[in-house]
């Protein structure tokens, strides 16, 4: 890390404390030095406080100096961890969260559990049941109150979170790996070695825009923010570069990401932070950042898993923390974009083990889908 930025961190940290020392001065110190204005400034600063690179509040309901102190937390492992949901037999689940709700994929059909309001977890029991898949469900996505989902049977399905509209369509030839819907527009990658964008607006729903030859199994897929292009994570087995980069009005190729990747070293999980901003995770055991102002052929940075293990799965706050699972032993790790080395470490599967299929986290909580369990891991608790 450079001195720049141990020295940013050092900043950070001492303001808190003074901040700290000044609300035990007096009653009226206490209460103007907790005002959110005073901890904005070093909220940006810490770990998963909410805060985007940009200084966007994601979490405004929550007073900024408590994601502060939780944020402390984050950076020193210090969590209770539980295991909440089990399951007979092993699975490879797939999870989304918001605000009130973490909906997981169990074979078939994706479950919807209430998130307890007083934040010591999720109800133990399904609040709804979204189904309509014949085999199990590969990934989904959760945007604007619906759930679009790809399975192992070739299809896509469309459901309304608050009712019961729900549609299903054959989308590809074999299982539907990955799936992403922004502005209208699905956009499917299979074993089949094809990407495809799909329309949902009136009188086209279901209806194939393009088809994308990627020469590839596809493995990942995810939309800009801008909804100008997408992104396809591939095996790298019959494509020398398996990031690609396609215009979402075409179907065209517009760029390939990176030049050095070895044969085998798919790409299973991308993640936009911003339109130009992506990270991604796969088999060749490496975490790397684009930038996709700066350079297409190298990253800007890149973080390599301490034990070579695969990444399954990867989140970022959209600022500094970096969360990752790995595919031996339940690992997951936290990183700090500014230190080159691995944060914090936790093992969630023993004696067997298990990959980490898929992570979320919000400001107070991390949420980890195994083969036959969920942990989650509580920052509020020390």
């Amino acid at each position: 890390m450079s001195d720049t930025k141990i020295g940013l961190c050092s900043t950070v940290w001492a303001a808190s404390q003074a901040l700290g020392r000044l609300a035990q001065v007096c009653r009226r110190l206490r209460f103007l030095s907790s005002r959110d204005l005073l901890w904005r400034r070093i909220a940006r600063g810490c770990l998963n406080s909410g805060f985007t690179q940009l200084g966007t509040d994601l979490e405004s309901g929550i007073p900024v100096k408590e994601r502060v102190k939780v944020s402390q937390n984050w950076r020193h492992g210090r969590c209770q961890r539980e295991t909440v949901l089990k399951w007979k037999c092993n699975l490879m689940p797939w999870m989304e969260l918001d605000r009130e709700y973490l909906y997981l994929s169990q074979a078939e059909n994706i479950q919807a559990y209430r998130l307890c309001l007083d934040g010591t977890g999720l109800q133990r029991h399904p609040q709804a049941i979204f189904s309509g898949h014949q085999e199990d469900v590969c990934r989904f996505v959760l945007v604007n109150s619906h759930i679009v989902s790809g399975g192992g049977d070739g299809n896509i399905v469309l459901h309304k979170i608050h009712g019961s509209y729900s549609f299903k369509f054959s989308a590809h030839e074999q299982e539907v790996n990955c799936v992403d819907f922004q502005g209208g527009l699905i956009v499917s990658g299979s074993r089949d070695r094809t990407a495809k964008v799909w329309s949902l607006s009136a009188g086209r729903v279901g209806q194939c825009l393009h088809t994308v030859q990627t020469e590839d199994r596809v493995w990942s897929i995810a939309i800009s923010p801008l909804l100008s292009s997408f992104v396809t994570g591939t095996a790298c087995c019959g494509h020398t570069s398996p990031l690609r980069i396609w215009d979402l009005e075409s179907g065209q190729l517009l760029t390939c990401l990176g030049t050095d990747f070895h044969r085998g070293a798919g790409v299973l999980d991308v993640f936009y932070e911003t339109p130009s901003l992506l990270l991604s995770c796969g088999y060749d055991t490496y975490i790397r950042y684009w930038d996709i102002r700066t350079s297409t052929r190298k990253c800007v940075q890149e973080w390599e898993e301490p034990h070579d293990s695969a990444l399954y799965c990867i989140r970022s706050d959209k600022n500094h923390m970096i969360a990752s699972g790995s595919s031996y032993y339940g690992v997951v790790r936290l990183w700090d974009k500014r230190q080159t080395r691995c944060l914090q470490s936790f093992h969630l599967s023993s004696p067997t083990s298990s990959p980490v299929y898929c992570l979320r986290f919000s400001t107070t909580h991390l949420y980890a889908a195994l083969a036959s369990a969920l942990h989650v891991l509580d920052f509020t608790a020390p």
